[in-house]
């Protein structure tokens, strides 16, 4: 059984799935504090975030299909679009924010406290996203699929939902900016 154990190469993505799932919000957070001087805001970027986002959402349901199908290789080459997607949207996002100020939402009514809710849902689901994407991947390379199925119907939705709630945030602070 201890063989077993050791043998299994799931394992030794385990210790660099928590490092990098505790790595990224943490530098992420830091780095919202940081404003760099000299540099002209990047005000063009949350429209191309936004964007990269909603990419992401429909990638997601293409490669959703595309398993369903039974088309691994698609599924496969989508997965690591989304992902590599995700890295490039949290790239521009910090580098925004750490050349603008932040903008405060300007609603009122109803509408500030569902903008709050949809905000505050994102934010801590994309910190919670981050293990479970490692971990869904992880079980796919490491051809665990039975476990890579049972990550994946409950990765699936959350970061479907982080994906079309970015496009939301932006959508609902873009006059404000």
């Amino acid at each position: 059984m201890k063989e077993q154990i050791l043998s299994n190469p799931y394992k030794k993505y385990s210790k660099l799935i928590i490092v990098v799932s505790i790595l990224i919000p943490v530098v992420v957070a830091i780095l919202f504090t940081v404003r760099l001087p000299n540099v002209d805001p990047l005000y063009f970027l949350p429209p191309i975030y936004a964007t990269i986002n909603a990419l992401t959402a429909l990638i997601l349901v293409v490669a959703y299909v595309a398993i369903r199908q039974k088309k691994i290789k698609l599924h496969e080459s989508l997965m690591k679009t989304a992902i590599s997607l995700s890295l490039v949207f949290l790239v521009m996002y910090v580098a925004y924010h750490m050349t603008s100020d932040p903008t405060p939402f300007g609603g009122e009514g109803a509408v500030k406290y569902i903008y709050y809710f949809i905000l505050i849902s994102h934010i801590i689901l994309s910190i919670g996203i981050i293990p479970m994407v490692l971990i869904t991947y992880v079980r796919a390379i490491t051809k665990r699929f039975a476990d890579h199925k049972k990550i994946s119907v409950i990765t699936f939705p959350i970061w479907f939902y982080i994906a079309v709630t970015g496009v939301v945030v932006y959508l609902m602070i873009a006059p404000y900016y």
